[in-house]
């Protein structure tokens, strides 16, 4: 479905298909809408409709037993490396040293990976857990599995063309190895995150109880869901200045329905029992690494830029403020194939 659904609505619409195959994707086919108020505005309010709940939780002021779950562990020697080399490659990702130019536009990964050992060292600092230490063959396992799950996201950008990259001219071998290597960090980033971000107090005092609801007729539920959003990503490639945001929330949708149709245990389950940690924890996560992200990006010479429609605005790094709200059900995104990448193993 993921895969197949954007190229039938294309096909059905009368497109080539070939355009939306190229490899490496250089060719902009998509023109999209010039920036609007009314739909910024619209954009806005939805967004905060959803986010003002969690928002006031968050400020609201409760008796402080500490912030975090401690264990007094040292900060591992092995996250003062990532420390040192996270400073040398981000000097080295936004310098222009001829020396280094040939190397410049391969920082990222270095530079992620570096990242990836710091945010294990906190958790492992703080609670005395990391995916690191904890679950290594899982870890290691996620870095494959992230490649795949991101480049399903360049696949589905084919249609919507929401952002594109600057870098040199590579032959379509080496730009496959040239973006499987950052892509596959992206996982164990967002996951290493919401480890460290989930074992703090704060997301346990506040989301642990959060706001239970009842799903009357959940199958049913999610049939519905499920067609309206395979419908939806059927016509992202013929609408796809309407229809840009469902990149991020109609995959989602549509693993969660198919997991409740078949009986299986979804993070849906712990938010309708008033456990909001994961959700909650998960979807920061993706935006603290989103920020990262962005900032190291902005200044490195080979980088990526965005063209959203309608709401291309105010922009923070590349990204326009309004974007990094598809981070959100991005990191639940990260979180449900890490899921079933678990349950994968334990067969």
């Amino acid at each position: 479905m993921l895969l197949g659904l954007p190229l039938i609505g294309v096909f059905l619409a009368g497109n080539p298909i070939s355009r939306y195959l190229d490899f490496p994707p250089k060719t902009q086919y998509v023109l999209h809408a010039p920036f609007s108020w009314i739909a910024f505005s619209a954009f806005g309010l939805c967004i905060l409709a959803v986010l003002v709940p969690f928002i006031v939780k968050a400020l609201r002021v409760e008796p402080n037993h500490g912030d975090v779950i401690s264990s007094h562990k040292a900060f591992p020697w092995w996250g003062w490396l990532g420390v040192l080399t996270g400073v040398i490659f981000w000097i080295a990702a936004w310098s222009r040293f001829p020396w280094f130019a040939e190397l410049q536009p391969f920082t990222f990964t270095p530079l992620w990976l570096s990242f990836i050992l710091v945010i294990n060292a906190t958790s492992y600092c703080q609670s005395g857990r990391c995916l690191m230490t904890e679950r290594p063959g899982f870890f290691l396992l996620l870095f494959p599995v992230s490649a795949v799950f991101w480049w399903f996201f360049e696949y589905l950008n084919r249609f919507v063309q929401n952002w594109y990259y600057s870098i040199p001219d590579f032959s379509s071998q080496e730009y496959f190895w040239y973006a499987t290597l950052p892509f596959s960090t992206v996982l164990p980033a967002v996951l290493s995150m919401r480890q460290w971000l989930f074992s703090t107090r704060w997301v346990h005092k506040r989301y642990g109880n959060f706001s239970a609801f009842t799903l009357l007729h959940p199958g049913l539920i999610a049939t519905g869901v499920l067609v309206i959003s395979a419908i939806g990503l059927s016509g992202i490639g013929v609408w796809p200045n309407y229809l840009f945001p469902l990149l991020w929330v109609s995959p989602l949708l549509i693993i969660l329905c198919l997991q409740t149709l078949l009986g299986e245990r979804t993070i849906i389950d712990e938010m309708r029992a008033g456990d909001w940690r994961i959700a909650v924890s998960s979807a920061l996560a993706a935006l603290i690494c989103g920020v990262f992200w962005e900032m190291w990006n902005y200044f490195s010479l080979a980088k990526w830029e965005y063209s959203i429609p309608f709401v291309h605005r105010f922009q923070i790094f590349e990204m326009p403020i309004l974007g990094y709200a598809g981070y959100l059900p991005f990191g639940l995104e990260c979180t449900v194939v890490g899921g079933m990448l678990e349950r994968m193993l334990k067969k």
